[in-house]
């Protein structure tokens, strides 16, 4: 669901119809973050290249981390639970609910507890950001690369939350599976869409080649 016109699964061709495709084959269906992008695929193709650059020197831990928090203070649902649930693979569900609840959680590390509480003012208040939250890091044992890293991802996030909530994109119903408690702290702006997810219809392409 979204406010814009978006193409659907079953009527997607071409360039449109590959960006499903590659969306479909990781997630297992079309998810609705991708139906906006139908109307400019290629954002899409280049905000994956950029996050992939963002990504690429960060241990996953950290990555999902610091996305989550961000998807978190950010309000935004689909980001919220998407990276809740990556998360816990690494800190547990408990850690999780505790962050989404109370904003820290004593089951961190005392660096990540830090790094969470930063990549939150960064995606809240980035002006309010002082050099004093920069040391703060650096006492932990952070580098100016490490530090760059946690900014470049809370910032990333920002960008394509702001993209999903101004187009009106919900949680796919895929997320209704998660234990409710984790889901209700994790479902922090817009609903959950409760539609059966979508998935593409065979290539026409292929199927003529056939």
């Amino acid at each position: 669901m979204s406010f814009i016109e978006t193409v659907a699964p079953r009527d997607a061709t071409g360039e449109v119809y590959a960006m499903y495709q590659r969306q479909q084959a990781h997630w297992g269906y079309v998810p609705n973050y991708a139906k906006v992008f139908s109307v400019r695929p290629e954002v899409l193709a280049r905000w994956g290249r950029l996050l992939a650059e963002i990504r690429r020197p960060v241990d996953a831990r950290r990555f999902e981390l610091v996305t989550f928090v961000a998807a978190h203070a950010l309000r935004n649902s689909a980001c919220a639970l998407a990276h809740g649930k990556a998360l816990a693979e690494f800190v547990g569900a408990d850690a999780v609910r505790d962050l989404a609840e109370r904003g820290d959680s004593e089951r961190l590390t005392a660096a990540e507890r830090a790094m969470a509480a930063f990549a939150r003012k960064v995606a809240c208040d980035a002006a309010g950001v002082e050099r004093e939250d920069v040391d703060g890091l650096r006492r932990h044992g952070l580098d100016e690369a490490e530090i760059f890293d946690i900014v470049a991802t809370a910032a990333g996030r920002a960008f394509f939350t702001k993209i999903l909530d101004g187009l009106g994109v919900q949680a796919d119903a895929a997320m209704l599976t998660m234990e409710e408690g984790l889901r209700r702290a994790l479902t922090v702006g817009r609903p959950i869409d409760r539609s059966a997810t979508e998935c593409l219809a065979p290539d026409p392409e292929t199927e003529a080649g056939a």
